[in-house]
């Protein structure tokens, strides 16, 4: 007899899977999910300290690097979800080839991906919103800025403690309601803001290349200090492990399966389609902007693209940049409070978690349960957590969620040989060992204090597993 920890879904049932959600979206609604999740406000900060610190001009080749690990890890998830599009994501993927723990363990590791990951997106929003505010001439009590206890200066000079961060839990709940209003009207908004961010982003381009210093970019690889890291062919590398971080958020596309109007075709094209933009818009970005300003001045610059856009003689549009920020992060968290409801509602709809989590809307046809549930947990952690403690808690459970899905590729093409894919990874097995590889080494560099966060998240999700998904599992009757 098969032990139950190790049983696999069939793919074919996977295929069928029916939660009952409205198939909405298709390919542009699906590269736009991609393209605003993973161009953030990492764009705008992470490129002067990668530049700065690590690898001077060469940024650009960083984020090229960077582009091309990630890519290894789209491509497996191009495969796998044409031939299981499942708003499962990873965890349908790991259930399918590898088993029904490893599939809990992932599915558990993609709702701390996603929900810490939003409560960090809604901490950094708010500070951006005060700061634009500030600069209407709007100021918002410093005691609903900060998390409870931290000290703050209010407007007569005194230091008192805050309360919470409210302008991040009312981000949260003004997200969920966009999203329980149904699919179809929410990324619709979404579209709008992802064009928004994009044309903030082209008009710094057109504004700065003309700009460009040419000696800037000499010498292209500056030479190592001596130092690992910095400069050198080691600060390039390095700087592509930071670089690594600011695509991550492509694998939401996958999430939308069941939302899909076509999911086997357009789920690949949406992963990969977004992950091409991205790059592009990254590798440009990068090389603009270490044109206008050597990098040696953005080493330790928490702004630099407002240095850079002095420098071109255009302060006025650095308000814009931060109206194109704030504006921005609405869609990252719209992809990730969709996301993080989805892997819920394929861990229900198989048994692993109660049946109200599965639960949709007559009217909207979403699960509502689910978002509530989320919206009030995000809710408190960005009202209570500094923004530091949730950032250091969101990649890892990216990266494992990428390995499994490239050790997902070669087990089901042994596994299931006949199975019809849409999307085939080329080369054989290179590309998924290369992802598992790439997405292992930079696991690896992760801090101690973000390992242990992530055990005690998973022996949490054990024990929900042994107490009550083991035995009311779909593949158990």
């Amino acid at each position: 007899m098969t032990n139950p920890l190790w049983r696999t879904k069939p793919v074919s049932s996977a295929v069928s899977d029916n939660t009952g959600l409205k198939r909405v979206l298709g390919p542009w609604h699906l590269i736009a999910l991609g393209v605003g999740v993973t161009i953030g406000a990492g764009l705008f900060s992470l490129t002067g300290v990668a530049a700065g610190q690590n690898a001077g001009p060469a940024v650009t080749l960083s984020y090229l690097i960077a582009a091309l690990a990630c890519g290894f890890a789209g491509l497996c998830y191009g495969e796998l979800a044409g031939m299981i599009p499942s708003g499962g994501s990873a965890y349908s993927y790991a259930y399918a080839s590898m088993g029904e723990l490893i599939a809990w363990i992932i599915g558990w590791d993609l709702v701390l991906e996603y929900t810490v990951g939003a409560a960090a997106v809604a901490s950094s929003w708010s500070g951006y919103v005060s700061s634009l505010l500030s600069g209407w001439g709007i100021t918002i009590d410093p005691r609903l800025l900060a998390t409870p206890m931290t000290p703050v200066t209010l407007a007569d000079g005194s230091v008192v403690s805050a309360w919470f961060n409210f302008p991040a839990v009312l981000a949260i709940w003004v997200v969920t309601a966009l999203l329980m209003r149904g699919v179809s009207q929410s990324a619709a908004v979404n579209n709008v803001i992802v064009v928004i961010k994009l044309a903030v982003i082209a008009l710094v381009l057109v504004f700065c290349i003309p700009h460009i210093k040419l000696a800037n970019y000499h010498p292209y690889i500056p030479p190592n200090d001596g130092t690992f890291g910095h400069f050198g062919f080691s600060g390039v590398m390095r700087a592509a492990g930071m670089a690594f971080f600011a695509y991550l958020g492509f694998d939401i596309v996958s999430t939308t399966a069941q939302d899909s109007k076509n999911p086997a075709r357009d789920i690949p094209v949406g992963i990969i389609g977004s992950l091409l933009i991205c790059g592009v818009v990254y590798a440009v970005f990068s090389a603009v902007l270490t044109g206008v300003v050597n990098y040696k001045v953005m080493a330790n610059d928490p702004s630099p693209v407002a240095t850079a856009i002095d420098a071109a003689g255009a302060p006025w549009l650095a308000s814009l940049v931060k109206l194109g920020i704030t504006v921005g992060y609405v869609s990252v968290l719209f992809g990730l409070l969709l996301g993080q409801a989805r892997v819920f509602l394929a861990m229900s709809h198989d048994g692993l978690l109660p049946k109200v989590f599965a639960k949709l809307n007559t009217r909207t046809h979403t699960p509502w349960t689910s978002h509530l549930c989320f919206a009030a947990l995000t809710s408190v952690l960005t009202a209570v957590l500094p923004i530091g403690e949730l950032g250091n808690m969101t990649s890892i459970g990216t990266l494992l969620a990428f390995i499994i899905v490239c050790v997902g590729v070669p087990l089901l093409r042994i596994k299931e040989p006949q199975a019809p894919r849409l999307f085939r990874v080329p080369g054989g097995p290179i590309i998924p060992v290369l992802g598992v590889l790439s997405c292992g080494a930079v696991m690896v560099s992760l801090d101690l204090l973000t390992w242990v966060r992530l055990v005690v998240w998973l022996v949490i999700g054990l024990a929900i597993y042994f107490c009550y998904g083991v035995r009311h599992s779909l593949l158990s009757r």
